[in-house]
């Protein structure tokens, strides 16, 4: 059978092969590929539909989740806000599932489309049975299955917290069992980003509230509170009794022991649980990684992230060597002093200054010498994504997701002018070589060059199809190239905006991108954890490099052209730009490593982390 997308359809079942719906005319493929055969939930504002993706020969079955909101009224009102702000969580869920749903034990997300105005999430479907059937066929857990379980999710735990997002709706339902016994998380559409302030923020409670923490019900989400609700789970699942049960709000502790029966559980893991599920915040354990280490305490807890099992595209030229060169590239500063991840880092033109991207919101500029910070510099209203120097330093210009462009006079860190025009968050900037114009790139799609003396937007490009990510002049100014998350990297002539060229060849989406200092190529990095070198010549793609297990975040070229380095998880890596060869792997960050620059004589590398942390490296000749 063949279901409708069409939630207004009153006869929504249709023959297997059909391509439009017998009753309402309305298309049944989404993206000519998924094909909807029931739907199987509703609630708040969308429905899932079980389907099948007819693209493979397979056929294997996926999930869509289908955007429902309410009718637009005609007068204005809160439910209407209400409806936008949905749709916006919507694709943010979708954004979300990107960076995430590539671990094995998350659902990858297969698509995100809008189609007839509607928005769609095409996601992996993950066949088993959730934890909340499991106990009512199976019975209760024993002590050395939640030992499994804690075992199995807390790395989940910490994967999705180090790239600051929340489930905040974890519970027995929400937890699949697979055949092979692997639990898989789900149901990211509860989740939140947790960027700077955003933490303690007061707003709408979501979640199960059986199952989640007492701040999350006034509101307030914290990495542990995901903890707290894993604890709970764990109650539940030992004593098959509702959580609110298990709780004496007359004396305000918990009673949970009192249901265990003939199913006991030892002392440690009891003090784990009880430590998991503390009413204030400062009680409980803080990271997933610290709940690991009691749980095991004679292991060694390896909380890297995992290599994923995934697809990359073939290489033209293998760039993985027999044998490493030896590691030249050594730690001389790390500088701290943000309170939230680092997205951004600039050398300034002269190589003594270093700018740096929060999303505690501001922007820091360092001493390179002495590793001392020279200033700090506030006036966004949200994360800064990008920093960037004007050529002859006089300028820095910054990007946020406040939607706004700022620019700083270097001689004394004023905030000298903000362009408005974006109407989502900007991402990536650049000046053009000639720093007449800069050019910035957004998640509403469009790319807008601005005149750099007043502020001026001169034209705004259009053709991508989804969020903007980066974008880079040509050495000579005439060419700008775009990345996007549509997969895809634009080419533009500058003159007049006229698109010259698209270039395919990525599996997902385009992260950053950079030019080498001759013009002569491009290089791209992409969530497919690759990077690929094209000939600016005729825009061919001459070399694919493989080695990261993970997202390229971030590449640059080195001042000579003659290698390239890229960031992905917490590791940097160097390639030689001839022929691919990893020349050096650079361990040193504790988390994601979101960017990397070369100093202007290419002697030193600045990385900034979601760690907080900015490092300085040297490359030490032998």
């Amino acid at each position: 059978m063949s279901y409708c997308l069409n939630p207004n359809c009153s006869k929504p079942e249709n023959p297997d092969a059909a391509k439009l719906c017998k009753n309402c005319r309305s298309k049944l493929l989404l993206r000519d590929r998924y094909r909807a055969l029931k739907a199987i939930g509703q609630g708040g504002f969308g429905r899932t539909l079980l389907a099948v993706d007819e693209d493979k020969p397979s056929k294997p079955r996926c999930v869509i989740k289908q955007f429902l909101p309410p009718e637009t009224p005609l007068i204005p009102s809160a439910s209407n806000r209400n409806s936008k702000k949905a749709a916006e969580l919507f694709e943010q869920e979708a954004m979300r599932l990107d960076e995430l749903g590539k671990h094995p034990q998350i659902p990858e997300l297969l698509a995100y489309s809008i189609q007839d105005n509607r928005q769609y999430v095409v996601q992996e479907f993950i066949d088993g049975q959730n934890l909340a059937q499991i106990v009512e066929t199976e019975g209760i857990f024993t002590e050395s299955q939640i030992q499994d379980l804690l075992n199995s999710l807390l790395p989940v735990l910490h994967f999705i917290h180090s790239h600051n997002v929340i489930h905040r709706d974890i519970k027995p339902a929400n937890i699949i069992r697979c055949a092979d016994q692997q639990l898989v998380l789900v149901d990211f559409g509860a989740a939140k980003i947790a960027t700077g302030t955003a933490l303690l923020k007061t707003g709408t409670s979501i979640g199960s509230p059986e199952y989640i923490a007492p701040e999350q019900a006034r509101g307030k989400a914290f990495f542990t509170s995901d903890l707290y609700s894993l604890g709970v789970t764990c109650l539940y699942l030992l004593t098959q009794v509702s959580p609110f049960d298990l709780f004496d709000p007359g004396e305000d502790t918990w009673i949970w022991r009192q249901y265990l029966g003939n199913n006991p559980v030892s002392e440690e893991l009891g003090q784990i649980l009880d430590k998991m599920i503390e009413n204030a915040t400062n009680r409980r354990y803080q990271t997933a990684g610290e709940v690991l280490k009691i749980l095991n305490p004679k292991a060694t807890i390896n909380l890297t992230i995992p290599q994923i099992n995934s697809k990359p595209t073939q290489p033209i030229s293998q760039s993985t060597p027999r044998q490493k060169q030896t590691n030249n590239w050594q730690c001389i500063h790390t500088l701290t002093g943000h309170k939230n991840l680092i997205s951004c880092v600039d050398f300034s033109p002269n190589g003594e200054v270093i700018a740096s991207a929060s999303d505690d919101k501001t922007i820091k500029l360092w001493r390179v010498e002495t590793a001392a910070e020279i200033t700090t510099m506030s006036g966004h209203t949200n994360s800064v994504q990008t920093v960037v120097f004007s050529p002859n330093g006089e300028i820095l210009a910054s990007s946020s997701q406040d939607k706004n462009i700022k620019f700083w006079r270097m001689k004394d860190g004023q905030d000298i002018c903000t362009l408005t025009g974006h109407t989502n968050s900007v991402y990536g900037l650049a000046f053009s070589p000639d720093g007449e114009t800069i050019a910035s790139s957004s998640w509403d799609k469009t790319i807008k060059i601005w005149r750099v003396k007043d502020g001026q937007e001169l034209r705004t490009l259009t053709g991508h199809i989804n969020l903007v990510y980066f974008v880079a002049f040509s050495p000579d100014g005439e060419i700008l190239a775009s990345s996007s998350w549509d997969r895809t990297i634009k080419i533009w002539r500058v003159k007049d905006g006229k698109l010259l060229r698209t270039l395919t060849g990525h599996t997902d989406c385009v992260r950053c991108i950079a030019f080498s200092p001759n013009g002569e190529f491009l290089a791209s990095g992409s969530h497919d954890n690759t990077i690929k070198i094209w000939w600016v010549k005729d825009w061919q793609e001459i070399l694919s490099i493989t080695g990261h297990s993970w997202y390229v975040d971030s590449i640059a070229f080195s001042p000579d052209g003659e290698s390239i380095a890229s960031s992905s998880n917490q590791i940097i890596k160097i390639w030689q730009l001839k022929n691919g060869e990893e020349v050096c792997n650079i361990p040193g960050h504790t988390n994601s490593v979101f960017s990397v620059d070369f100093s202007p004589e290419g002697e030193l590398i600045a990385s900034g982390s979601s760690d907080k942390t900015i490092k300085i490296w040297q490359n030490v000749r032998v």
